[in-house]
């Protein structure tokens, strides 16, 4: 049965004593209200890792990047292996923002997932097509390239590794959401051709996130979609109310 989750990505937000605040909150609420069977993860900025890993919870961390190289003279990058060495979990890798403004391209990002895998950091790599790809009815084209650039070099011990993140870019920070038939559709599809290209077991084992403004309030509609397995949270998850509510929004039958 594969994992639910719901990921929250603070991006570039939140002071040294803001962060802290936050992360407590949440281990608070959740404390009063538990999620034992979801896999609760927050991505903070690089400054917190260190310090959020050893809190005694079962929220988990990712970094929200890592460097293409092992190490180096590579100035103001962090690595996988400094990532995991602090006891971080996940790392987000392929997120639209840096795609788009630091022009990270399928080779950098196939080097980033294979020195995660390399140091036992888990990838949650996030593919998606812009406003205009959709308009234009290339998406699934588009989706199906970003995935296979990346990540179908892999056998299938370490593709079963990755979990997916789908992520409209036309739905990220804008206010717009696809539609809850618009995301069953694609993560269906995203499914689909994992399938072909390893097998039926390892594609119904994948979590498959969706990512574009999922949100307290339409969370619940987004997860009842059989192929939805939770959430890469973005704004949402920077209010400790909202990021926990979001954690309960799955349905209870849903397997």
């Amino acid at each position: 049965m594969r994992k639910k989750i719901v990921c929250g990505n603070w991006k570039m937000n939140l002071l040294n004593s803001e962060a802290i605040n936050l992360v407590e909150k949440i281990i608070f609420l959740l404390k009063e209200n538990p999620a034992p069977k979801i896999e609760k993860i927050i991505a903070p900025p690089f400054i917190y890792l260190n310090e959020f890993s050893k809190k005694s919870t079962d929220i988990k961390i990712a970094a929200q990047n890592c460097s293409s190289e092992n190490n180096g003279a590579f100035t103001g990058e962090i690595s996988a292996k400094m990532i995991a060495s602090v006891g971080t979990k996940y790392v987000i890798i392929g997120h639209s923002e840096r795609r788009n403004y630091f022009s990270e391209d399928a080779n950098t990002l196939t080097k980033k997932i294979n020195l995660c895998l390399e140091n036992k950091l888990q990838p949650i790599f996030c593919i998606g097509e812009t406003l205009e790809q959709r308009t234009s009815n290339n998406q699934f084209k588009i989706i199906k390239t970003q995935l296979a650039e990346s990540t179908f070099h892999l056998n299938e011990t370490d593709f079963s590794k990755l979990i997916i993140a789908y992520e409209p870019v036309w739905a990220i920070g804008t206010g717009k959401t696809a539609t809850k038939d618009q995301a069953q559709e694609m993560h269906q599809f995203i499914r689909k051709i994992i399938s072909e290209k390893y097998n039926a077991e390892i594609a119904q084992n994948c979590s498959i996130l969706y990512g574009g403004s999922c949100n307290a309030s339409n969370a619940k509609e987004l997860f009842e979609c059989p192929d939805i397995d939770g959430g890469l949270i973005g704004g949402a998850s920077l209010k400790a109310e909202d990021f926990v509510r979001i954690i309960h929004s799955f349905p209870t039958t849903k397997s």
